[in-house]
């Protein structure tokens, strides 16, 4: 035996864990329902359910899916998919199938969740504010139709109180969103504003 690939067999011998047993990592982005439990692995959407268990495949199309999002009843995953270079808002029936496109723009859409009786999908989205396009929330019907803005001159990531009347969210986007317990200059405020009245806390 060549003593390089002999060297390469102790190495790998030595190991206290064999590669096969260390199991799926890189598991990204989950949302919860009160049964289950979706990710990203491998650009595609995953379901299973919160007790544990094999994961099922729930999407497998060309192109990039991430940041899940349960509707209220647990009945649907709304997220971004990135298919033919442009992102857009879809959602699928947990049971899978075919995802329904909501969003056209050619602006990148990125869902963010649902308003509280799963009404509407929110997504941000840097469509508008000339001369420069600024991120803000919209909401679009799960059936489709026209998105439509927030109360909110400018958002990234958000979500509603539970009675639909304010939001809270940051208002900038991060340059990385991978950092963990960061405390410099990119740890965003977070904002709370009426969406009836633009009263603004921070």
């Amino acid at each position: 035996m060549p003593p390089r690939l002999a060297l390469t067999a102790a190495l790998l011998a030595a190991l206290p864990v064999p590669l096969a047993s260390q199991g799926t990592r890189l598991l990204r982005q989950p949302t919860v329902s009160q049964t289950q439990v979706a990710f990203v692995y491998a650009s595609d959407l995953w379901i299973a359910s919160r007790e544990g268990g094999e994961a099922r495949r729930l999407t497998a199309f060309d192109g990039v899916e991430e940041w899940p999002h349960f509707s209220p009843d647990g009945k649907w995953v709304a997220f971004t998919g990135e298919y033919g270079g442009n992102r857009d808002v879809y959602v699928v029936s947990v049971d899978g199938g075919e995802p329904r496109r909501l969003t056209w723009h050619p602006a990148n859409d990125e869902v963010v969740g649902w308003a509280p009786d799963g009404g509407k999908i929110l997504f941000s989205s840097p469509r508008y504010g000339p001369p420069t396009a600024v991120e803000t929330i919209y909401e679009v019907s799960p059936q489709g139709g026209m998105p439509e803005p927030l109360r909110i001159p400018r958002a990234w990531k958000g979500s509603l109180s539970p009675d639909g009347r304010s939001a809270a969210y940051m208002p900038y986007r991060l340059v990385d969103v991978e950092w963990r317990n960061y405390h410099g200059g990119q740890a965003e405020p977070i904002w709370i504003q009426s969406l009836e009245t633009g009263a603004l806390e921070k």
